[in-house]
């Protein structure tokens, strides 16, 4: 099992736990940069909220299969 793949399954597993850092990282970044990027963030979140979410779905690679997946 490569790392990615068990970074996947970890999101799977903990996928409260992860959103919930994403969110906590974006919002200290909003307060260290006085919110200058403040949409930039909420899109960068809500991207990483769906790809925790696709990895708990088991697919998390947008469609093409890696080199040791079958096609």
């Amino acid at each position: 099992m490569s790392i990615v793949d068990k970074v996947k399954q970890m999101l799977g597993q903990h996928s409260d736990k992860a959103k919930h850092a994403v969110d906590k990282g974006g919002d200290k970044f909003d307060q260290k940069t006085g919110g200058k990027y403040a949409d930039k963030v909420d899109q960068a979140q809500e991207k990483a909220d769906d790809f925790i979410d696709r990895s708990g779905e088991g697919d998390a690679g947008g469609g093409t299969p890696g080199p040791n997946q079958p096609h």
